[in-house]
């Protein structure tokens, strides 16, 4: 466990990775940002799927010390590989340069392994405290994550999941997996990030937890339309809308 360097705001550190390449929004960081430092000394943070860092940068920094930070992602390389090795060695090395640049280097293990590998589930000892799922949006990967480190956020711990409610596959492996579980309360959405908290819920109260997670649905039939415009090449339609930011939703 590292020790920090002076503690960062949260509006100082979006400021030293809003050039990171990543989706994440302002509002999403916030809520990232206030789980991850309400975390005690001896408390682990598990990410799935960093890309270029953005969200590492964030989680180092609001974590305190002796708060564990881990990175996964293989980079796009390995059997899960949707790329070429050379554009996964680029994306690995400007990852660190990143977390170097941020003053992160020194507080987050980075573990270059697929999430569902043996090698990566290994890593991790102990329960977790705070999952971030980011990872292989196709069906079955997300999936596979969240039945493989779902499990491993202790009582009380967060489950974060980015792109649900814009991602259809994303989408689905959250209501296959996280929709009917009766230890999982939804706490509620930032845009497409969902936030979980591992907790019994009540049978009195399973079927509104399960209708709040449904009423996002339309919030992904509109992203969905977002999308078809955006690549049909009719950005007006795009902002009837309500659509103003450049790229795609999330």
């Amino acid at each position: 466990m590292q020790t920090r360097p002076a503690p960062q705001t949260l509006a100082a550190t979006l400021e030293l990775s809003r050039d990171v390449i990543g989706f994440l929004s302002d509002g999403q960081a916030a809520r990232l940002w206030d789980r991850a430092r309400a975390l005690g000394a001896g408390s682990t943070i598990v990410e799935v799927g960093s890309h270029y860092g953005k969200s590492t940068i964030l989680l180092s920094h609001a974590a305190g010390d002796g708060v564990n930070v881990v990175a996964i992602d293989p980079h796009m390389s390995g059997p899960y590989a949707s790329a070429t090795d050379e554009e996964g060695e680029r994306v690995h090395a400007a990852f660190h340069a990143n977390l170097e640049r941020t003053g992160a280097d020194g507080t987050v293990r980075h573990v270059r392994q697929p999430s569902q590998s043996a090698e990566a589930l290994a890593s991790v000892d102990g329960a977790v405290d705070l999952l971030y799922v980011d990872g292989d949006h196709r069906y079955d990967r997300a999936r596979d994550d969240l039945l493989l480190w779902g499990p491993r956020v202790r009582a009380g711990g967060s489950i974060f999941v980015h792109d649900c409610y814009s991602s259809p596959y994303v989408t689905m492996a959250v209501l296959r997996v996280l929709l009917p579980a009766s230890d999982l309360r939804y706490v509620g959405r930032e845009r497409s990030l969902v936030e979980y908290v591992a907790e019994p819920v009540p049978a009195g109260a399973r079927l509104r937890n399960i209708g709040r997670q449904l009423v996002p649905m339309t919030w992904l039939t509109r992203n969905l339309a977002v999308k078809l415009a955006l690549k049909g090449g009719r950005p007006a339609i795009a902002r009837a809308l309500g659509h103003r930011e450049p790229g795609w939703p999330y």
